[in-house]
């Protein structure tokens, strides 16, 4: 279903080029496709390109940005079982998981489509004193200009949609660089969006190496940079200048199962499973620290493993599978290295551990000293860790206990304790009663601490792409 190979897209408009990029299908490690791979010249092109369509851009019509966006739903709806099977063998996604989110690509367009047309301003009441008298105040979002997009592998559709789909309801022409791992799934979009009658220069779709692409950052015509990936993000932040930086960059994110969730136990640990182990742990807020109270730790460690246990795991092609490969075979070696150590350390694996190639284990482990890895820094792999709690407070402190604070999550029937992990937690977002790997694609995301800053969701990152403008008029 793959083609032998994909253009680029500059400008709009599909580029052959003549270096090429290999895809490799992630289970099986061969070349699946390959793509043409932009230089400098073109990225330099793109940002120009970008900056001269500001204005045409700023003045494509609310309901012309809505007709682009429905089109891409229809146009995606008509080509999913292309996009699940393209996601599948770039990223080792399970097909079934490769579906979803090419469900969830669909969901974040229509939102979007939704939202270019209520893009609203306020009136201002200025009259709050003797000398304002007769003053009227409105202010409307105007797009803030050409942005710079640059997205992780571990979501390549939804990912880039959260980013190019609220640029087009903004009206902001953009530069997209999609990860070089997996760049198929944008390279579809692009394909769908230069369909469309978005203005010349609107898109660049460029899947170039990291290192080849430093004018995202540094040039001063892009006017924003919204970044998805490691810690890195940081570094890029320093290197922007004046421009607006938005940055999702991670998490270890933590769940809390209070003394009050026996009776419904198998549920609690079915959510667990998913949270932990969804496509391989690759997952900016995968389970990766349980927090479970004293009460409940020995039952709910029995049921956990055992179902952990039982994950089938292989080739994400098979709609049976639930464990597909890790990006490439660095990234499990990394992680079964952090296993060791932690054990070296006084960590007890309750299962798992092992590797084949990309192929980590679903791992799940206890005692995990606080300075481990494992406890401070970012798994990205199927890798979760039990503790032990006393008290609700005791188990706050320990998510807290963390340079993340993405999500958290919270599986409790008591409003207080509720209440209280949402005024307590430093978290951008607390799931109560499910995993912190919950999302959807309209609510804020984001996180605080070494998390990031901005947030995503469809409105929220139109907000981040325009600029309050103030009108004042007097009237008297």
């Amino acid at each position: 279903m793959l083609r032998k190979s994909y253009p680029y897209y500059l400008a709009n408009a599909a580029v052959k080029g003549k270096a090429k990029l290999d895809v490799t299908d992630k289970y099986t490690g061969e070349v699946a496709t390959r793509v043409a791979l932009p230089d400098a010249s073109a990225l330099e092109r793109a940002i120009d390109a970008a900056y001269r369509a500001a204005v045409p851009m700023r003045r494509f019509r609310p309901y012309q940005r809505q007709a682009v966006l429905e089109h891409c739903v229809e146009r995606f709806r008509a080509r999913r079982d292309e996009l699940a099977y393209a996601l599948c063998v770039e990223a080792g996604k399970p097909i079934k998981d490769a579906a979803g989110e090419v469900t969830r690509l669909i969901e974040t367009f229509k939102i979007a489509a939704e939202e270019a047309v209520r893009i609203n301003g306020e009136t201002i009441n200025l009259e709050i004193s003797e000398r304002s008298a007769g003053y009227h105040g409105y202010t409307r979002r105007v797009p803030i200009g050409p942005v710079a997009f640059i997205t992780p592998f571990n979501f390549p559709l939804n990912l880039v949609a959260h980013k190019v789909a609220p640029a087009i309801a903004a009206g902001c022409p953009f530069v997209l660089k999609p990860a070089e791992r997996t760049p198929l799934g944008a390279l579809i979009i692009g394909e769908v969006l230069a369909e469309t009658d978005l203005p010349e220069g609107a898109f660049s779709v460029l899947p170039m190496f990291g290192r080849d692409a430093e004018a995202l950052v540094t040039d001063p015509r892009l006017k924003m940079l919204s970044f998805t990936g490691g810690i890195v993000g940081w570094d890029l932040k320093a290197k922007a200048g004046h421009k607006k930086v938005t940055l999702e960059l991670g998490g270890n994110a933590a769940c809390i199962v209070d003394g009050d969730q026996g009776p419904r136990l198998d549920a609690v640990v079915d959510r667990l499973v998913f949270g932990a182990f969804y496509q391989s742990g690759q997952s900016c807020i995968s389970v990766q620290r349980i927090l479970v109270h004293d009460d409940l730790y020995d039952e709910l460690r029995r049921r956990l493993v055992a179902k952990v246990q039982a994950l089938k795991a292989g080739d994400p092609k098979k709609k049976s599978t639930f464990l597909g490969p890790m990006i490439d075979e660095a990234a499990a070696e990394r992680l079964q290295g952090w296993i060791g150590e932690a054990k070296d350390a006084g960590a007890k694996v309750l299962c798992g551990g092992g590797r084949k190639g990309a192929m980590l284990d679903a791992t799940l482990l206890e005692q995990v000293p606080r300075d481990a890895k494992l406890q401070r820094m970012e798994a990205f792999g199927p890798v979760a860790l039990l503790d032990r709690f006393a008290t609700f407070d005791d188990a706050l402190a320990v998510v807290n206990d963390s340079d993340f604070g993405l999500q958290a999550g919270v599986f409790t029937d008591d409003l207080r304790h509720a209440m209280r992990a949402w005024d307590e937690l430093e978290q951008g977002g607390v799931i109560v009663n499910d995993v912190p790997s919950f999302r959807v694609d309209n609510m804020p995301y984001g996180g605080t601490k070494s998390s990031g800053l901005g947030r995503e969701g469809v409105r929220y990152a139109i907000e981040d792409m325009s600029d309050v403008r103030l009108m004042v008029i007097r009237g008297d």
